[in-house]
C-alpha cells in the first residue's frame, strides 16, 4: 500500500501540547485548565483511550471526580479542531501528534493488543470522499479502520 509521503513534524511532551493549545486558541477557542489536563492525559497514552480511562486519571490528577460526560465533550471538541482523532469501533481516541496537519483517518487496529497506529494516504481517502459524493453523499470526514493483528502481535 502506498501512502503519500509528506513530512510532519510530530510533537511530544511540552511541544505537543503547545502545539495543540496554539491549535485550539487560534480556531477561536479557549485552553481552559480542564481542557489542557484531558488533553495532558490523553498525550499520554500509547493505545486508544476511552473517556472513562481520561477522566479517571483526571479525576486522581484535579483531587476531585470528573464526569465522563465533560470529558465526552472536550473530546469532541479536540476530535473537531484536530487535536485528538477517535478511533469509531473502539469509541475511544488518540492524541494528534501533529495537530496543525488534517489529513482524514486511516487506523490499523491490533485485534490482540489493543494498538492503533495512524497512516496518511490522501489518495485512499481520496478515492473514499469521490466514492461518497459520486452516491450522492457529503462525506464530512471519513475513517477508514483497518482491524488484524499488529507486527509486534503476529
Amino acid at each position: 500500500m502506498a501512502t503519500h509521503a509528506h513530512h510532519h513534524h510530530e510533537h511530544h511532551g511540552h511541544d505537543l501540547a503547545d502545539a495543540a493549545q496554539k491549535a485550539l486558541t487560534a480556531a477561536g477557542e479557549q485552553w481552559t485548565d480542564m481542557r489542557a489536563d484531558i488533553f495532558a492525559v490523553l498525550a499520554t497514552f500509547d493505545k486508544p483511550a476511552s473517556a472513562y480511562d481520561i477522566a479517571d486519571l483526571v479525576s486522581q490528577k484535579r483531587g476531585k471526580r470528573v464526569a465522563p460526560n465533560s470529558v465526552y465533550r472536550i473530546l469532541d471538541l479536540f476530535v473537531s479542531n484536530n487535536l485528538a482523532s477517535r478511533v469509531e469501533s473502539a469509541n475511544a481516541y488518540l492524541a494528534n501528534a501533529h495537530p496543525g496537519c488534517l489529513h482524514d483517518c486511516i487506523f490499523l487496529i491490533c485485534d490482540t493488543c489493543g494498538s492503533a497506529t495512524h497512516i496518511d494516504d490522501d489518495s485512499l481517502t481520496g478515492n473514499v470522499r469521490k466514492a461518497a459524493e459520486a452516491a450522492g453523499f457529503h462525506a464530512v470526514r471519513p475513517v477508514v479502520e483497518v482491524r488484524g493483528t499488529c507486527a509486534d502481535c503476529d
